[in-house]
């Protein structure tokens, strides 16, 4: 006796399976404008034996709309940008274009950060972060008297 019975997967895996076969292209159209706009920030760490070194790129962005926080090894940068365009024609209004959004990014280095010596700078669009490592407390041995 044969069996005419075919056995299916699980259902989101066969929903699944070729999803990512093939690379979705957001490269044109309205989508690709609005992500061209959205801030970005890469960002390079460099640690040194003394301490680490960020840089963080922020094209685009002004000094006094960027935070950095410090909380012991854990670094966050937030920047928000708010960018109004309108082009005008005489005294007929042809387009107008807003653009507000936020980026941050929060990474944990390997040791605490020593925050009365960090420094930052910024210029031409890149933040850098001077961010000394935290002299390490010594356990102390208690002599037994």
């Amino acid at each position: 006796m044969s069996s005419n019975l075919t056995r299916r997967g699980d259902p989101l895996e066969d929903f699944f399976r070729g999803f990512f076969v093939r690379p979705v292209d957001f490269g044109s159209g309205a989508l690709a404008t609005l992500s061209a706009d959205a801030p970005q920030m890469r960002v390079d760490v460099k640690e040194k034996p003394d301490g680490y070194e960020v840089h963080a790129e922020l094209p685009g962005m002004k000094k006094e709309d960027i935070h950095v926080h410090i909380d012991g090894p854990v670094v966050s940068i937030s920047a928000e940008r708010k960018q109004e365009k309108e082009i005008k024609e005489g005294e007929k209004v042809l387009r107008t274009e807003r653009y507000f959004g936020k980026v941050s990014r929060s990474f944990q280095l390997g040791q605490e950060i020593d925050e009365a010596k960090a420094s930052a700078k910024f210029n031409d669009g890149v933040l850098e972060l001077s961010l000394p490592k935290k002299a390490e407390v010594q356990a102390k041995r208690l002599t037994i008297d």
